[in-house]
């Protein structure tokens, strides 16, 4: 079984998340995607604004009715911050059987080689770059080992950001259609993101 993970802090999960999962799983071949919330990752400099409890639930909302996606919660258990490479060796020695391949954005690939302990993850997994219309990205300025292991898959290009969300939120501005509607249904019911 070959399953895609694709992590992030969901703070909302929304539309544009949802085509980037199906877009790998398909065009990756993919037979599931796991969508992880991260607990406190790493290169963002501020806390999430949703609880970890939160965006786990909207996660698990947006997953509804895809069969193909799965909502995990390894990293939120896990506590603390979130490295790629301690998460990768909890799923490896949880599920020994599931070829993992991480789902991100083909501008985070020319940053691999910065990942922590990015070695011992490329000898684990495989990555897919989603390459959104007008990016262009050299994989020769990557390492042989690590561009041996990128797959890059065509992205339609989704302005959605959960920054913007937040934001229309803040000023009581409606979200429907960028965020799946039980999404939208537990932010307003939790008064999320309204201050």
């Amino acid at each position: 079984m070959l399953v895609g993970i694709m992590g992030g802090t969901f703070d909302p999960i929304h539309t544009g998340h949802l085509i980037a999962a199906e877009r790998a799983r398909v065009e990756g071949g993919l037979d599931e995607v796991w969508l992880m919330p991260a607990n406190v990752p790493p290169h963002k400099p501020n806390a999430p604004k949703g609880t970890s409890q939160q965006r786990w639930e909207m996660v698990c909302l947006a997953a509804e009715g895809n069969p193909f996606f799965r909502p995990i919660d390894i990293e939120i258990n896990k506590g603390g911050v979130s490295y790629s490479i301690d998460t990768i060796e909890l799923l490896k020695s949880q599920y020994p059987d599931i070829a993992f391949t991480y789902i991100i954005g083909a501008d985070m690939v020319q940053y691999l080689p910065q990942w922590h302990r990015i070695d011992d993850i490329v000898r684990h997994i495989h990555f897919i770059g989603l390459a959104r219309p007008g990016y262009e990205l050299d994989l020769s300025q990557l390492p042989e080992h690590i561009r041996s292991r990128v797959k890059l898959v065509p992205m339609p290009l989704v302005e959605i950001s959960s920054t913007a969300i937040r934001a229309l939120r803040q000023k009581q501005d409606p979200v429907r259609y960028l965020v799946p509607d039980k999404v939208g249904q537990f932010m307003e019911v939790n008064h999320l993101y309204e201050t």
